[in-house]
Formats: structure tokens, sequence, C-alpha cells
């Protein structure tokens, strides 16, 4: 079974990218894309993903917002945070949010994949 990813992020030539480099992740699926935090909840909540991929700087609502409001529902999605904005002040806004990982725009090539093979690993061992 694929894990299911919503992406959610303002900048459309790097949603473009993470989509391109997640077509080269086994077991992974895009279900959908979000261009501000409105739009990622609307599409959270009617996709259900299992993973939401998110932008902290997004217009009508933050990514952090988003996410806290998301991690309220009574089955929230896994949260990791694609962020420009790499200070630890905003790694620590991103875990307070409720996300299980914060990546660098930067870095994503390299330390997306071994974040999601931890997270597929902990859902197989998820009673159904």
């Amino acid at each position: 079974m694929s894990l299911r990813i919503l992406l959610a992020d303002d900048n459309p030539t790097f949603l473009a990218a993470v989509r391109q480099f997640l077509t080269t992740l086994a077991d992974t699926e895009v279900v959908g894309e979000a261009h501000n935090g409105r739009e990622a909840m609307a599409l959270a909540e009617a996709l259900r993903p299992g993973l939401v991929l998110l932008d902290i700087g997004m217009p009508e609502m933050n990514g952090l917002e988003a996410a806290r409001r998301m991690r309220q529902w009574a089955i929230p999605p896994f949260i990791i945070f694609l962020s420009m904005h790499n200070g630890q002040a905003y790694r620590d806004a991103a875990g307070a949010a409720g996300a299980i990982g914060f990546i660098s725009k930067t870095d994503f090539c390299d330390e997306l994949p071994p974040m999601i093979e931890t997270l597929e690993a902990r859902l197989r061992q998820t009673p159904a």
C-alpha cells in the first residue's frame, strides 16, 4: 500500500520538483497539491493523506497554523515541514505544531527519503 502524500507550498516550481522527486520513491503517491494553508486544510480533510509536506510561509494561513489545526482532527495526518526557514526557532515551532520532521528545502532530496521510510515502517507496525 502506498503512502498517500499531500504537498502544500506556494512556490509552484518547488512543488513540481518535490512531486517529481517523490515519483522516484517506492510506495509513495502524491494525492494533491495546495498553494496556501487554507487549501492545504481543505484538501487534507477531503483526501485524507497519511502525510502532508507543508511549507511554513504560505499565504492565507501559514503552515504552522494549518499543522496545529490538522493535529486536532480525530485522525490527523503526519506532517513534515519543508521550509527555507531553517533556524532553530522555526524547527521548535514546527515540533510544537505537531510535526514529525523538519527539512530545509535545500536538503529535501537527502533527508526526505529516510523520514518517509521510517514513517512507512511505523505505519506497517500499527494495527489497522
